[in-house]
């Protein structure tokens, strides 16, 4: 381009904004040029991956707080511990899919396993909406279409892959934060769209012609699967290819490596720092891990602790939610300036800090012990007493409560015996812990793929963030399975106290690695000079 010499090229490690040159009409980008069209549709297309990863998000989030009572509706015969592989199913098809697609996506146009992933996700919720169709297995049923709804989340790879190679080094910070961002609220304000449909009620309205129920339970999958049909028109409409170098040069294809970045990548492929790369995806499946149970473990331990019904539980929890996406956003804007001050590491440490400290408010304490809930009493609890009384009175009540079948039961089930001598959580210890995870959660998982995205590198990091996404599947396969066997036989005093515990050996790590979590360009700069 005979205009490329208007301006001289950015030192380097300085960040500045692009600005329009008069004369060309194109936009600085890191001290290269590039036309204003072709500036605008690579950032129309990034933002089509935020919109991607918001939409994957809100798919996995929207039906967490209405599985187990939907699930209940469908089959009588399912309990907490099936729960818990309904809720881990979508991880694992997540898990399964995310290092496929991010390895398709470094070979092929990335529109391909976009569209596909995309499709199969749109197909599952349809399926979810219809598993109460069937005489019988209705629960494996619902367990096949979530582990569909993960698999096409697998797309997940795909999208900040590509991010990472439309971005320049210094563009990549701010845009790896935007989609953890757009990731993380759609992961909380999905049961916000819930709570709104809980208006619809349990019963709602019935499509005979194609037998299809509206109703609380259905519709967020049915708003699921048309958020995949507005994102696949998208895709097609408005994404496009681009790549670009570590210095903003647009590059002619997604796989076309300058000689300068080809000799970097290949020093790369020998210098990344794996064991700062494994360290991370070790704190990533911490960080997922945790909130994972607390997503799992919210309705049911609101039913259990306040007495209250299915549809309260969903509504409420909603809510709160709701208000936690709000913290949520307010913290992407504050960790994106405070990581130009602290840097990535420390915030991430402190968010690690928050969060044990929420699990840690979770305890149960005191002599309060919640309203008890008989297997033959579908509409009277116990009234809260303290240990020694509810031994004295067990049988006295078992005999005076009438049963009634007319109502659903509420409070904690007899079932588990832990709610026999386990202490009430109070809710303001429940709130105090939503607010703590909601400032925790979403630092760490910002600057948990910030971080894991420098210290890559330049080389194409489809199949990494592949198994970064798979590492966050596991957790979600391993917290929702974890907290619904060691909560169901054990109780929340055993469960939150082993979160504490995991918690803090993740700060172990941390602590250990701290300095070897550094960006990819560094390393390269401390090799290139011992070699010189």
């Amino acid at each position: 381009m005979a205009d490329d010499a208007v301006w001289e090229a950015v030192p380097e490690g300085q960040e500045e904004e692009p600005l329009l040159d008069p004369r060309t009409h194109s936009w600085r980008s890191d001290g290269v040029m590039e036309t204003l069209q072709l500036y605008n549709s690579r950032w129309r297309s990034i933002r089509i991956m935020y919109l991607t990863m918001f939409f994957s998000s809100v798919g996995f989030s929207i039906v967490i707080m209405s599985i187990w009572p939907y699930l209940q509706q469908i089959d009588k015969t399912a309990d907490p511990s099936f729960l818990g592989w309904i809720i881990a199913s979508y991880s694992i098809g997540q898990m399964i899919a995310s290092p496929f697609f991010g390895a398709w996506s470094n070979y092929r146009p990335r529109r391909e396993p976009l569209v596909v992933s995309t499709t199969i996700s749109v197909a599952a919720n349809f399926l979810y909406a219809y598993v109460h169709l069937p005489t019988s297995h209705n629960k494996y049923y619902m367990l096949v279409a979530r582990a569909l709804v993960g698999f096409g989340a697998g797309n997940v790879a795909v999208v900040r892959s590509y991010i990472a190679g439309a971005t320049s080094l210094t563009e990549r910070t701010s845009a790896m934060a935007n989609t953890s961002a757009c990731q993380a609220v759609g992961f909380i304000l999905g049961p916000v769209f819930q709570t709104l449909f809980t208006l619809i009620g349990e019963q709602g309205v019935t499509w005979r012609t194609i037998h299809l129920q509206i109703n609380m339970y259905t519709t967020p999958a049915l708003f699921g699967a048309l958020l995949g049909i507005i994102n696949i028109v998208l895709i097609f409409a408005m994404f496009r290819e681009h790549h670009v170098d570590d210095m903003g040069r647009p590059q002619s294809s997604i796989n076309f490596e300058t000689e300068e970045n080809e000799q970097r990548s290949q020093d790369s492929q020998a210098n990344i720092d794996h064991v700062a790369v494994v360290s991370t995806n070790l704190l990533f499946l911490v960080i997922l891990f945790v909130f994972a149970v607390f997503e799992t473990i919210a309705t049911p331990l609101t039913m259990d602790m306040y007495s209250w019904t299915r549809k309260k539980a969903v509504f409420i929890n909603g809510l709160i939610l709701g208000a936690v996406g709000i913290e949520s956003v307010i913290v992407f804007l504050a960790v994106k300036v405070l990581s130009k001050r602290t840097g990535e590491r420390a915030i991430l440490y402190g968010g690690l800090v928050i969060i044990l400290v929420g699990f840690f408010v979770l305890l149960p304490w005191g002599h309060q012990l919640p309203n008890i809930q008989w297997e033959d009493i579908k509409n009277n609890s116990i009234p809260r007493m303290t240990f020694g009384e509810s031994l004295a009175s067990l049988r006295t009540l078992e005999w005076m409560l009438p049963s009634n079948n007319t109502t659903e039961a509420t409070g904690c089930p007899m079932l588990q015996s832990w709610c026999l001598y386990t202490p009430v959580i109070y809710l303001g210890q429940y709130i105090t812990t939503v607010i703590l995870l909601g400032l925790g959660y979403p630092a760490c998982n910002v600057m948990s793929y910030t971080l894991y995205s420098k210290i890559i590198g330049p080389k194409p990091q489809g199949v990494y963030m592949g198994w970064l996404t798979a590492s966050g599947s596991a957790a979600r396969i391993l917290g929702p399975v974890f907290v619904s066997q060691l909560y169901t036989y054990l109780g929340p005093r055993w469960a939150f106290s082993l979160i504490c515990g995991i918690v803090l050996l993740s700060l172990l790590l941390l602590e250990i690695v701290y300095k070897r979590l550094v960006a990819f360009s560094v390393l390269y700069q401390r090799f290139q000079e011992q070699t010189s």
